[in-house]
């Protein structure tokens, strides 16, 4: 630990990290600029599908929950 402390901060062991600047104001760059993320939405239809399945799980587990299982009477 205290050769960490005691090194050079200039020293090869401490890599600069490099801030790429991108075109949008808002994107950024991770993995050398082969991942951008940006500050977007979410689109209406997607809100939709997860209304939807959301929807489909409550019905599928009232109906078809339970019970005594495959084979058994009642």
């Amino acid at each position: 630990m205290s050769d960490l402390q005691s090194s050079d901060p200039e020293s090869p062991t401490h890599p600069e990290l490099d801030v790429r600047q991108s075109s949008h104001p808002e994107l950024e760059d991770y993995a050398g600029g082969l991942i951008q993320a940006r500050v977007g939405f979410i689109p209406l239809w997607l809100l939709v599908v997860y209304v939807l399945l959301f929807a489909w799980g409550l019905y599928y587990m009232y109906v078809y929950w339970g019970g005594l299982g495959p084979g058994r009477l009642f």
